[in-house]
């Protein structure tokens, strides 16, 4: 039997609250979510899992869409609490998951701070100290455009780099659900382009988005935002 729940972590980004939304699918060999969340997160996301019906004990993998802080930051936590979880991310996210690259946040962040006004220089050594705290994890499979997980009929790797260089989204073909992480964001009920502020690569992120047309979706997943699941091929159109 297949299931998938839209979960939900609320968190706060520069005194404002947020919700995440990371995703879980399962059928009757594997169970598999897509983003944990930031650092301290794991108990909010082990509590959304199980008021959807869905039990972390039995998680075989977690596929991480990119190294931002609020998609792996609870990664450590996650593999020490469910040691047998395999951990999927593309090639170019994988060296900074395993910390062999720099977070690019991190970079960004420590490069700005001499050139911030003194007002705000406070708030940015607060938010390098909380990127320097993030743990790096192994990852145990690189996925590549293309790639098949063999779950719930067949989950495809479509590979959305522009916000982050080694970003990736996911489709659940039988489900015809795209999990989309920050390749788009959602807000009002409305689908819009990746927060140009946090996208490296603005062009980039804008045709990996379009990449999107070429998929029969009933369901849109946005990690900021949530879901949409009206006239999806239109707003795609019009982004």
């Amino acid at each position: 039997m297949k299931k998938i729940a839209i979960l939900n972590i609320d968190m706060e980004v520069n005194g404002f609250n947020s919700t995440l939304y990371p995703v879980i699918v399962s059928d009757d060999q594997e169970m598999v979510l897509f983003d944990c969340g930031h650092k301290g997160a794991l108990n909010q996301l082990s509590d959304s899992a199980f008021l959807n019906g869905f039990d972390l004990n039995k998680l075989t993998k977690v596929v991480i869409t990119h190294h931002d802080h609020d998609h792996m930051g609870g990664l450590a936590d996650l593999k020490r609490e469910y040691p047998w979880v395999k951990v999927y991310a593309s090639a170019i996210e994988a060296e900074y998951i395993r910390g062999h690259i720099k977070s690019v946040r991190l970079q960004q962040a420590e490069e700005q701070l001499e050139s911030l006004p003194e007002d705000q220089k406070q708030h940015a050594q607060k938010r390098i100290a909380m990127l320097r705290l993030i743990e790096p994890v192994d990852v145990d499979e690189v996925l590549e455009d293309g790639d098949i997980l063999d779950v719930c009929g067949g989950i495809e790797v479509v590979a959305t780099p522009g916000h982050m260089p080694g970003h990736i989204s996911m489709y659940i073909r039988q489900l015809k659900t795209m999990v989309a992480g920050d390749a788009l964001v959602v807000a009002d009920g409305k689908l819009y382009r990746a927060n140009p502020r946090f996208t490296l690569d603005k062009d980039g992120a804008y045709t990996s988005a379009r990449r999107f047309i070429n998929y029969a979706i009933d369901t849109l997943v946005c990690y900021h935002g949530g879901a949409i699941s009206e006239n999806i091929k239109e707003s795609l159109e019009n982004l």
